[in-house]
This record gives C-alpha cells, structure tokens and sequence, in this order.
C-alpha cells in the first residue's frame, strides 16, 4: 500500500506553502522537514512525498517523490487521535536526511505539484463515493429503525415528516452517486486515452464537495430520526455522522472544491 504525503500542519489547503525540503547529493535525494495527516500512514510500505527543490520558484520549485518505509530518517509519527474514521489510521511524517536513491523522483524535478493536482482530479471522485457509500448506509439504518418504532401507537415510518425526511435523503443521495459516477467515468476515459479533459477537475470537485454535503446532511438526519438512541453507540448512526464529516475536508476541504468549480467557469 502506498500513502500520499502532500499536506503539512501550515500548508494544508496552501499546500504549495509546503516546507518540506528535499536536496540533491550525488546520487540520492535528501528530505527533512515534516508531513501531517497522512492517511494509512504506518501501515503503509510506500509514501509518495512532496518536498520543495527550488524555493524561488514556489510550486514549480516542488517535486514528488517515493520514500520507502525503511529508508535511513524516515519515520512514522504516533497515530491522531481523530473523531471518525478509527479504523484508518492517520499519522505524521518525518523527514531528518532521509536519504533515498536519485531515481526515486517522480517525473521530471519542478513537476510535483503539477502531480499532485492532477492525482487529486482523480482521487476526489473516490471520497465522493465514500461519502455516498455511508449516506446509504445511513439511510439504510433509518428506514429499518422507523418501520419497527412504536410511537403513539403506530410506526414512527407512518407519520408525513418521517417519510418527507427519508424521501429526501434518498433523493440527495441518488443525486450524489449519479454525479460521482459521471466524475469516475470522465476519469477514466482521460486516463485511458491520455487526453487531458478540461472540465475534468471542475466535475472531480463538484462531485466530491457535492456527494460530502449530502452524506453530511443525511446522516445527521439519521440521528434525529433515531432520537435519543441515534447519539448513543448502540446503533451505527452516530458513528456513521463521524465519519461523514472528514468527507468535507480532506482531498481539499469543500470550500477549496467550489474554487476550483468557479475557476473552471470564469476561466
């Protein structure tokens, strides 16, 4: 498994702000410097790492790299403690003259960020189907529960709020999957025939910030429609809310995707 080091603690949605460093000594690489937020990170074997080769130049003094989890003065920091999403562990990185061979650089040097960007077209559409995945999930857990709980002496299911709540779930979350579908298939067909699309960015971020919002509004739904028992542990709701949250920040935080939507537009 390979994880993606692109984030630091001040350069998150400024990634270009990165100050990791990386320094070329015959032939090998140099990293110092610091990476946060690393999903899977110490389970891993593999890391693709941004590092800063030419400051001057700002993003296009960044390049990518590979770092193996043995490499000399690499190491792995102690797991966050985070809200959702436990079974994934998220940690930092460490870089102190971790030294790596010269050919572990990704493309040619100055070209990571411009990497890095075009990865995230093609990630983004992946965190919009997670975020479907527990919206469905959690509407799934809200039918069933509505239909067996007694309230005033009939199903909670049978009154006209319940049911209008469920039915727009439901249709918010069918928006969301069609809209991550139509992301994953303009990206697959760029990927496959080499050809850049131009509105591939625009459609990657709106699917993702769009399918985000939904599984965030549906499973705090979900709870309500649990009552008391949605915010207790007993049931997966709560857990699933959690979870749904980290959809609208990381891969670029949902704010960032609607800049990118608006610059697809104006440009």
């Amino acid at each position: 498994m390979i994880s993606y080091g692109l984030s630091e603690r001040e350069a998150g949605s400024d990634a270009a702000a990165m100050k990791t460093r990386a320094r070329r000594e015959g032939e090998s690489w140099v990293l110092n410097g610091t990476k946060a937020w690393i999903t899977n990170s110490g389970i891993s074997e593999w890391y693709t790492v941004m590092a800063v080769t030419d400051p001057e130049k700002r993003a296009n003094g960044i390049s990518a790299f590979v770092v193996h989890r043995d490499d000399p003065g690499f190491e792995v920091g102690p797991k966050e403690k985070k809200m959702g999403i436990k079974g994934s562990p998220t940690c930092e990185l460490y870089f102190t003259d971790c030294t790596i061979p010269a050919d572990r650089i990704i493309g040619a040097e100055g070209t990571g960020f411009k990497t890095a960007l075009r990865t995230l077209d093609f990630t983004r559409p992946t965190i919009g189907a997670q975020a479907v995945g527990v919206a469905q999930g959690a509407l799934d857990a809200a039918v069933e529960y509505t239909r067996e709980r007694k309230q005033f002496g009939r199903a909670v299911s049978d009154n006209q709020g319940v049911q209008f709540m469920l039915a727009d779930m439901s249709i918010q979350i069918e928006a969301a999957r069609h809209l991550v579908y139509v992301a994953a298939a303009r990206g697959e067909a760029a990927h496959d025939g080499g050809k850049v699309d131009p509105d591939l960015g625009r459609l990657c971020a709106a699917a993702k910030s769009f399918a985000s919002d939904v599984a965030m509004k549906v499973t705090t739904d979900a709870v309500q429609l649990f009552g008391g028992a949605g915010y207790t542990q007993d049931f997966p709701v709560e857990r699933m809310m959690r979870d749904a949250k980290i959809t609208q920040i990381y891969e670029g935080t949902n704010q960032i995707q609607r800049m990118v939507v608006a610059r697809s537009l104006l440009r």
